[in-house]
């Protein structure tokens, strides 16, 4: 199939999607009223709770769950072929990951800005609090600690992109200063602020940095150390400090890849006739490869649903929005245009690989010829870099249509990926945060309420597991074959609970996720059981154990909100909302 036409398809549906689908839900299922006081300004304290413009929250929202996720998802994904990886991606965005999204959003956005932990304290019992934390905080900690790795595997990989994400610090906080401080207009200042990150590009490409040994640490541990050292700072500062500014920018360098890959995508196919390689269906898949069922739903995660997006959207987005009907565009907006870099990522990998590619022996390989050279084994099974090497060949490829040097396009894609999973760290140490201070009030321990003593607990846990297995810092990567199915089960979770309060507020409404959630339920639990029993036949003994763990209590919370959901009728008044409801 021709690559325009398959993006040109998929971006004209998730317009209409978003402009029908979309406001469906905004008006007529969750009834956003741009009257109702946001916890933003019902709560501000000029720290985590800040009313903020709809496109500033937006960028935060956006990079927060955008991360690596994606463009790892997919890129393993493609190999059952193109068709299942974008048929997943399509539909499941519009009618799953965008309605998870969003109803997590207003859910939290109507108590006070509370993590779903809480809310389902509310609409539940007090035992799924519980539950929900130990869920929670389990798979916060696993992506803090992952995504300390991946960054640290992409400066390694990519040691021009570690100049250009250091630097992006001084120039967000300098941005923030130039529009909170001193009144500078948004678009000139952003204007700036993205000319000079695209110029510290240029910079990295120049001046790559590569590290050995550090202090006693590999290049990977001494990364981690020093990323959970800046997550620590970052998520104590005010949002408006660095965490919105940061994600701000970070959002445009997004805008701005993904134009340079549509535009690359544009020309290649008007010139070239660019196609997809990779087989629509794949009937020959390599040894070790798991089946599709249940397993492409899990793999490709963010591009489709993800669990983590429900910790942003009642974490730290909810305190910024400024008004309620702000929530259909990042809410639901913000997932569909995650879809649409997945989208775009599996042109690179389906298509874009096949344009040229060079094993540095002479040999130059085009087509299919190509892409089996990157599939002709189970991806899955291979590191980072070999994970996220057919992305920057295809991206690489896509951007030399359009004039961009080879150098230029793998800084920029490495840039890019390490900048989003920085976006997505200093986001998941917030939000940890947020957990252990909500643990530790509801537990009455004050002394880790604040969010000096909550960060450090967050850091400290996943620094822990990081260096579990040695001073490479790589050890939450033991814990990576989980990582999806946790994910995912926290997506089918954080959609209970939203069908549960929707339910509350009578008629039928509740099924827009209701049917979701038990899609999701059906396949997580079926990957989970699968994936057990592959772990206890290869004696992966801490994984059985802490996949028990998290399948126990995930089991444990469906049955307590299948209860609470069955016993709703007989309530003649749900729990009444927050004064952001009034």
């Amino acid at each position: 199939m021709n690559a325009l036409l398959l993006l040109l398809i998929c971006s004209g549906g998730y317009l209409i999607a978003y402009h029908t689908y979309g406001r469906f839900l905004a008006g007529k299922i969750f009834g956003l009223d741009r009257n109702a006081v946001v916890p933003a300004k019902e709560l501000e304290d000029g720290i985590d709770y800040v009313p903020s413009r709809k496109g500033i929250i937006f960028g935060h929202h956006f990079t927060s769950i955008a991360g690596t996720g994606p463009i790892v998802g997919p890129a393993i994904g493609i190999i059952w072929g193109w068709v299942p990886a974008i048929l997943w991606v399509f539909f499941g965005s519009i009618l799953m990951g965008a309605v998870h999204d969003f109803g997590a959003l207003v859910v939290s956005l109507r108590n006070q800005g509370k993590s779903l932990s809480e809310v389902a304290s509310k609409y539940i019992n007090a035992r799924v609090r519980f539950i929900f934390f130990a869920v929670v905080f389990l798979t916060i900690m696993i992506v803090i600690a992952i995504f300390g790795v991946v960054i640290s595997a992409v400066f390694t990989t990519f040691p021009s992109a570690v100049v250009p994400v250091w630097l992006q610090i001084p120039i967000a906080v300098l941005l923030g200063r130039a529009i909170y401080r001193k009144g500078y207009g948004v678009v000139p200042a952003t204007a700036v602020a993205v000319a000079a990150m695209y110029g510290t590009i240029a910079i990295g490409t120049w001046v790559p940095v590569e590290l050995g040994t550090v202090l006693g640490f590999p290049a990977t541990g001494f990364w981690v150390i020093v990323l959970l050292i800046y997550a620590w700072v970052a998520s104590t500062l005010s949002v408006k400090t660095l965490l919105q500014p940061r994600d701000y920018i970070n959002a445009w360098q997004l805008f701005v890849a993904m134009l340079l890959l549509a535009g690359g995508t544009a020309v290649a196919s008007l010139t070239q006739g660019l196609v997809m390689v990779a087989p629509a269906v794949n009937s020959t898949l390599p040894a070790n490869t798991p089946s599709i069922w249940p397993f492409m739903f899990v793999i490709i995660a963010c591009g489709a649903i993800s669990g983590f997006h429900s910790l942003v959207a009642s974490g730290t987005t909810p305190k910024q929005i400024s008004r309620e009907p702000d929530a259909h565009f990042v809410g639901y907006g913000s997932m569909l245009l995650e879809s649409l870099l997945a989208v775009l990522v599996l042109i690179c990998v389906g298509a874009g690989i096949g344009m040229a590619l060079d094993l540095g022996d002479g040999t130059r390989l085009v087509g299919s010829a190509a892409w089996e050279h990157y599939y002709g084994s189970w991806i899955g099974a291979k590191g980072l870099a070999d994970k996220i090497a057919p992305v920057v060949q295809g991206a690489a490829n896509l951007m030399a249509t359009l004039g961009v040097p080879a150098a230029i396009g793998v800084t920029v894609m490495g840039v890019f990926i390490a900048s989003f999973a920085g976006t997505t760290l200093d986001t998941a140490v917030r939000l940890q945060r947020y957990v252990v201070s909500e643990l530790a009030s509801d537990l009455s321990f004050p002394f880790m309420a604040n969010r000096w003593s909550a960060t450090t607990f967050a850091v400290v846990t996943a620094a822990a597991l990081a260096f579990a297995t040695g001073a490479d810092g790589t050890g939450a990567m033991t814990l990576w074959p989980l990582f999806g199915i946790a994910n995912q089960l926290l997506a089918a979770l954080a959609l209970l609970v939203v069908t549960i309060y929707l339910k509350r507020r009578g008629g039928l409404h509740y099924l827009v996720t209701a049917i979701p959630c038990l899609f999701m339920l059906l396949i997580t639990n079926w990957a989970m059981v699968e994936s057990e029993l592959n772990f206890v036949a290869g004696g992966n003994w801490l994984l059985v154990v802490i996949g028990a763990v998290i399948f126990a209590l995930a089991l444990w919370m469906t049955v307590e909100a299948f209860i609470a959901f069955l016993s709703i009728p007989r309530i003649l008044k749900a729990p009444a909302e927050s004064k952001a409801t009034a």
